[in-house]
């Protein structure tokens, strides 16, 4: 008997493992191109060489306060935090996920005193103790705990990616308004530069009118001049303060806090040399949302399989052992032994064709899954593709404004000395002047456009994590397989 018994449970145990209904999930191929279409219009600053390890692009900067603030996020940032807590949860749903192949196990133990009526019974109390294990085991027959299994694990796949793309994005996003923030102060600058060459020219303005050589109107236009600049300043220290503000809080800090740190005005961060960036292959290998979109499509399709899996019979065995005894001494001695042991087998018959339209509904899922896959590939393509032009057109614009902004520097100079020999009239003077700020303020502008445009490059790269530093810090895991893979099961 206990051989046949030993014999059933061993044959369930193989038929457990042979058989997965589903479909066994396959990665999709990109169609990506073999280059970039906009390449070639920021070849100036851009080479098309492997890009190799992006993962902490912004020490190219060569800004030591923007790398400081940007690690400095990406360890205490609040969207880190939740990152990291969105993976541990689906680390402890896999982990669910995987006991479902393992039996389940209980001890219990009881005491337990009865009386009888009198009536019915005689009366009699009598004492009864049992203590034992109880376990039980469903077999997974046709793969739908193993496909459970295997979803979890892509989608715990998908929150490592979505951790990574959280760093990309965050460390994007602190050096954009690091950058925006460095802008402003250089405007400041500038219209404060301005105000002051405005008030030695009010000043001049006014000398010649007291001198009888020009008339008030001369000073009243110099006087709205100088104030209009003037008015430029508050609307420039609030979005100062405001990109202070926001900063502050991609850093996990109070608004305002960052004020001391960023009191002392610098220059934008220098451009690098080159750029160096892979084909678009790299880049969607690199990018952390096309492998978390590829992710979830897997986790989608192993689910398939676990709808199509509810379909089917489903085999379970659960059975006792302890002792029990009318007195707790005897609880100990050779007769107080007891078990039990049931096998079982249920099946659907009849539900209306919920079980199917269950099944049906899921195969949509992962059919939204693919082409949510499909545009996450577009989007990253696109996302290079509009920093390279956005990059290439700012050089240009700076190169053209630069030019222009020596020339207008230089037309101001020479309209003021021809105003004070008395050679031109003061519209001149202060249509330059009015050049001068305009143009001055478009180049930092244009400067800081140009900078944010390769920060954007980078994060569209997917740079701001280490396939090599962070691949392998999963608790009990290996590396994530490429986009090109087989998903295991």
């Amino acid at each position: 008997m206990k051989t046949k018994l030993a014999c059933f449970l061993l044959s369930l145990g193989l038929l457990g493992g042979c058989a997965m209904v589903g479909p066994d999930y396959r990665a999709p191929v990109a169609n990506s191109p073999a280059d970039w279409f906009q390449l070639g219009a920021a070849a100036e600053v851009v080479r098309a060489d492997p890009a190799g390890d992006l993962g902490r692009w912004w020490q190219t900067l060569n800004d030591p306060l923007l790398s400081a603030l940007v690690e400095q996020a990406l360890r205490s940032s609040p969207d880190m935090r939740s990152a990291q807590a969105r993976l541990r949860e689906s680390r402890a749903r896999r982990t669910i996920a995987a006991a479902g192949l393992y039996p389940e196990l209980n001890a219990s133990a009881d005491a337990r005193r009865s009386k009888s009526s009198e009536e019915t019974g005689g009366g009699t109390a009598r004492n009864s103790f049992s203590a034992g294990f109880d376990a039980s085991w469903e077999a997974d027959m046709f793969g739908g705990t193993r496909r459970g299994i295997e979803a979890a694990d892509a989608d715990l796949q998908a929150s490592e990616a979505g951790l990574h793309g959280t760093a990309v994005t965050l460390a994007a996003e602190v050096a954009l308004n690091y950058i925006e923030l460095r802008a402003y102060q250089a405007r400041l600058g500038i219209a404060r530069a301005n105000l002051a060459s405005q008030a030695e020219t009010l000043q001049l303005t006014s000398w010649r009118a007291q001198a009888g050589l020009v008339g008030s109107q001369d000073v009243e236009q110099a006087r709205a001049n100088y104030e209009q600049t003037r008015a430029q300043l508050p609307s420039l220290q609030r979005s100062y303060a405001e990109a202070a503000h926001r900063l502050a809080i991609l850093l996990g800090e109070a608004p305002g806090s960052l004020h001391a740190r960023m009191a002392a005005e610098a220059d934008l961060p220098g451009m690098p040399a080159s750029v160096a960036i892979g084909i678009p292959a790299d880049t969607l290998r690199q990018r952390p949302d096309v492998r978390a979109a590829e992710r979830r499509l897997a986790a989608e399709t192993a689910r398939v399989g676990a709808a199509e899996a509810a379909r089917y019979p489903g085999f379970r065995l659960s059975g006792s052992i302890g002792l029990e005894a009318l007195t707790f001494g005897a609880l100990g001695s050779g007769g107080a032994g007891a078990y039990s042991l049931l096998a079982g087998i249920s099946g659907p018959l009849f539900n209306a064709g919920r079980l199917r339209a269950q099944a049906e509904i899921q195969d949509a899922v992962r059919e939204q899954a693919l082409i949510s896959y499909e545009q996450a590939v577009l989007a990253a393509l696109g996302d290079v593709e509009n920093a390279l032009v956005a990059l290439a057109r700012s050089r240009e614009r700076e190169q053209a404004l630069a030019i222009a902004a020596e020339s207008a520097r230089s037309a101001a100079l020479l309209a003021r000395n021809q105003y004070s020999a008395g050679l031109i009239d003061f519209q001149s003077v202060l249509d330059t002047e009015r050049s001068v700020l305009s143009i001055e303020d478009s180049l930092a502008s244009t400067r800081a456009d140009g900078i944010s445009a390769l920060i954007r490059l980078y994060k569209a790269l997917g740079g701001g994590w280490s396939p090599s530093e962070n691949e392998t810090q999963r608790t009990g895991g290996s590396p994530m397989p490429p986009s090109t893979s087989k998903d295991a099961t």
